[in-house]
Formats: C-alpha cells, structure tokens, sequence
C-alpha cells in the first residue's frame, strides 16, 4: 500500500520571511525602513497627538517663563516633587528636549508625508480622466435615453455640457463616450490642510527661537516706571536665539488703574473689567502717548505687545528700628491667594535694623470681615469683597537671620524663617499685629514700631515679542481653508456614451461615480438629471467636437 504520508524532508523551504526584519536589513535598508516609518500618516497622526499630551503639564503645572512667582510658590509648597519635576523639565515644558524632539520629530513626519502626495497630485492634475467603463448601467448612478440626433452630435454637446459645469473633460473623435472629472481641489483641500500645519509649527518655532517674553510687578503712580532692558524685568524667557538688540526702546507708566466691580449674583466682588491707563513713549526722549491698555487688548510698539495680565494690592508699610530709625518705608506688593476677593499674602523684611533684622509676614484683607459659623461663633478671618472697603493687614513677627546677608538669591515673596526666631508675647502666644491705614504698633523686645501707611495698587504687565506670530496665523488660515475644501469638495467621474442601435436610434447612456465616502445618492441622481435636461435640450448647443483630444 502506497505511504501518502508526505516527505518533509523533500518539500522545499517555506519557512522564509515574507518580509524582511529590522535585524535582516543592511544599514541602508535599515535607513529606508525607518525613514518609511518615520514618514508613514500613522506616524505623523501618533507624533501629533503626543504634541497634544505633551503641552498638558505646560498648561496645568506653572511655568517658569510665564509665572516665575507661581512656580517659586508650588516648590515652597511641594519641596519632594520639585526636584522631580525640575529633571523632568516640567517647569519649563515648551523649552524641554523632550518637547522639542516630538516636536521636530512631527515636523519631519509631515514633510516626509507631504513631499511625495505633491507628486503624486501633480500628476493626477496632468492624468486624463479615465474612459468609460464597458458597461455604464452596472454603476451605483446611472440612466439612459434614446433620441434620433447622431451620436457625434450627442457627444459634442455632453462634452460642452459638462464643460459648463466645470469638469474635467476627455473626448476623443472616433470614441463613444465622453469621460468627464471633478474635485481635485478636494485633495488640494487635504495638502493645504497639512502644509498649513507645518507653517504653523514654523511660526510657533520662529517665535520661540527668535523672541522673548518677560513679566513686571508695576506699581501705579508717576513715580514708577518700566523701560525695556533686560534689568527692568522680574522674569524673562528668552529664545534660543534671541538678540537683545531687537527690543524696542520704549518706556511706560501707569498713571491710573480703574476697576469695575460686580456687586451681585454669585460672582459679586469679582473684577468684570479693569482698565490701567499708559503714558509711553516709543523711544528715550520721544513724544508721550497714552493709551488704556485691557485685557486681551494688547498695546504693540514695534513688534512687541504689552499686555495686562493681573492685578492687585500694595499696603505702604513703614518700619522704625529700635534705635528709631527708618529700616523700611514703601509698598510692598502682596500676593492674591482668592481671585474673587482679593485677599493676599506679602512677606515684608528690614535687613538693616537694629538691634536685629525684622521680617513680616500676613495677609492683607481689601474688606475685612470676621466670618461666623452656624452657632455664630468666630471662625478665620477673610475678605467679603475686593475693592478697598475696610482694610486690615494682619501680619506675624519675626528676628534673627533671615538670610538676606549672605549673598545667596532669595525670593522677595518669601520669608526664610529657618536661621530666625518668631517673636511672642509674654503667655507665649505668637505676637501678630493687625493695623488699618494710619495705624501704628509698637514691636515687642524694643524691636522697633510698624505703621501701616495706606495702600497702592500694581498691576502685572507681559511683555512679549514673537515674531512668527503672522506666519502662525496665515497657517491657521490656510488650514481652515483647506478644511474646508477636504470636507466639502467632493470628487466624482461623469461619462456619457452615445451609439446607433439597430433601429436607427441613437442610445445615450450616463453613469456617474462619486469618489468620496458619505455622498448623498440624492444628489446625484440629481445632477444627473440636470445633465439629461441639458443634452435633451434642442437649444442646446450642436457642434461637432473637433479632431483634437478635448480636455479642461
């Protein structure tokens, strides 16, 4: 009996590759294969998407060039994460190599994607529409009529007709069909829509290489003002290739600040608008504008904006040493810990009193109130509205060294308690001071006395200079644009074929075929009936096409 089992031993090798590995490749290959990859619309799709994640903690974590006093706040508050988030460079996330590297990794993505479908498109435009299929009357839209005029008439006129609808037109004499194409600038649509991104991400690049962006702390008055050096700032983010030289030479001040506040509904004591009022000049020496700069309401100088971002309070605090004589006199600009209220924290320090250094530290209430609980018993104090109503300052006392002599930087918001000493009162409660305008105390230990002054107000100014801002915005544009095109240009083949039948008669059969997903079959069995009517109208036109191969 013949053995049917089969012979593994004589069956040729069909145990290879059907397509080479990473490992199998040579370096070229290997080359090919990864530039392929890097180049693929998958690629491009994943890269931009992880852009999109990767600017979350740059929108949710503080930044250092946009808020270096928030930042300076979050690591005095969370001294473990800090460190961490300081390797990570999530303090400075747009400014990061790993930011960077998505970011220029999606770059190259997309001109590697765009590059070969413009060849590709640039030969389409050049292609002729395709001819006719065998049989018209298997496409998902199509019709038919007989009519007595002579093909050739029939065909000249289709070819005019659909001409006017602006198609593509293929006719040949001597062939029965006219082959007619529309909706390349969906396509078009498409490639715009990806260039347009590649000139946004240049204009955002451009802007960060090339410009910069800084904050001041601006205390309202004639006496306070701002000139554009390097020296003027509080924080400020240069690009990498930032040139000090391009900053305008302008100065300003701010001579007025007005605000206005709403008074009802669940947001009363909130600020509705504020308005600081500018006197600037564009250069030392030069004519004195004014201007009432707002939010979102940038004023430009040149190619650099300046914006109103926050605002808030000053208390003017004077402090007298133990030998009674000035060790501090001036506003101090306080913090705003609630929005809507306005209550803020400052700290106030004396590095040159005697006997010994003073440091103050509290909270500033624009309208003081005691809140009360359910039984009516005190709780915590608080700030009922913003505006300047009743204000109280409330501050603790400390002396010793607060680490303002050895050179070392430190945050002006901040009080470095860790070489001082909290002053108390004789039954060993902290001593705490709390003072309206015109009030004064007298410190514990002879230390000194406190007066509290009055109140000014500040205002937080951005200043920023980016220059690829237009070239960014002519990319959004165009890729709306090309949006737009994508979605609402639809791509479909039109053909007509006419012959004689046997019974004199001529057949003229129409198919069309819409190239997009999504096409409403409604309309073109529409469109289709419109092109009947035309080609069925004796007013129509009735030349014959010429010997030359028609196309538009």
């Amino acid at each position: 009996m013949t053995d049917l089992k089969p012979d593994l031993r004589q069956r040729p090798s069909d145990d290879r590759q059907a397509t080479a590995l990473p490992a199998d490749l040579t370096a070229r290959e290997l080359g090919r294969w990864a530039w392929r990859q890097v180049t693929s619309m998958r690629t491009a799709l994943v890269l931009l998407l992880l852009l999109a994640l990767a600017a979350i903690p740059g929108s949710v974590i503080p930044q250092d060039n946009i808020d270096s006093l928030a930042v300076s706040q979050w690591r005095d508050n969370h001294p473990r994460l800090a460190p961490i988030w300081d390797r990570l460079d999530l303090f400075d996330v747009y400014g990061s190599v790993w930011f960077s590297a998505i970011y220029i990794l999606l770059m190259i993505s997309l001109v590697g994607c765009i590059i070969p479908r413009l060849f590709v498109y640039a030969r389409a435009l050049r292609a002729k529409p395709p001819r006719a299929p065998r049989h018209l009357s298997r496409l998902p839209e199509s019709t038919s009529y007989t009519t007595d005029e002579a093909p050739d008439v029939v065909l000249a006129r289709a070819a005019r007709v659909v001409r006017a609808r602006r198609f593509r037109v293929h006719h040949v004499e001597g062939e029965d069909a006219v082959a007619a194409e529309r909706g390349h600038l969906r396509e078009a649509g498409n490639l715009l829509f990806h260039l347009a991104v590649i000139v946004v991400l240049v204009g955002v690049a451009a802007g960060s290489l090339f410009g910069y962006k800084g904050g001041v702390i601006l205390l309202n008055g004639d006496d306070y003002g701002f000139s554009n050096n390097l020296t003027q700032y509080d924080d400020f983010a240069p690009g990498a290739l930032f040139d000090p030289d391009v900053m305008e030479p302008f100065s300003f001040s701010i001579t007025d600040f007005d605000v206005d506040w709403l008074t009802e509904g669940s947001r009363a004591g909130m600020a509705r608008e504020f308005v600081a009022s500018l006197d600037y000049e564009t250069e030392p020496g030069g004519e004195t504008k004014s201007y009432d700069l707002k939010v979102n309401h940038p004023l430009t100088i040149g190619g650099t904006d300046v914006f109103l971002i926050g605002h808030g309070y000053a208390p003017v605090i004077t402090i007298r040493d133990g030998e009674g004589e000035v060790a501090k006199s001036g506003p101090v600009v306080f913090l705003p810990t609630n929005a809507q209220t306005f209550e803020s924290f400052g700290v106030v320090k004396a590095p040159f009193a005697r006997p010994g250094q003073i440091g103050l530290e509290g909270a500033f209430y624009p309208t003081f109130s005691m809140g009360r609980d359910a039984n009516g018993d005190l709780t915590m104090p608080s700030s009922i509205f913003g505006a300047l109503g009743d204000p109280l300052i409330s501050m603790s006392l400390w002396t010793g060294d607060l680490g303002l002599q050895d050179g070392s930087a430190s945050s002006v918001y901040v009080l470095d308690k860790a070489g001082a000493t909290q002053v108390t009162k004789a039954n060993g409660q902290p001593f705490r001071m709390d003072l309206r305008p015109g009030e004064s105390v007298t410190l514990p230990d002879d230390l000194g006395t406190v007066t509290f002054e009055g109140v000014q107000r500040w205002n937080k100014i951005q200043i920023s200079r980016t220059p690829g801002k237009l070239v960014a915005l002519a990319g959004v544009v165009l890729a709306l644009l090309g949006l737009l095109g994508s979605l609402f240009v639809r791509p479909r083949r039109l053909w007509v074929r006419a012959r004689r039948q046997d019974d004199g008669t001529t057949l003229v059969e129409l198919g069309r075929l819409d190239r997009s997903s999504g096409g409403d079959p409604e309309d073109g069995a529409a469109e289709l009936a419109e092109v009947v009517a035309a080609l069925q109208d004796p007013t129509g036109p009735a030349t014959t096409s010429s010997n030359k191969e028609e196309q538009s």
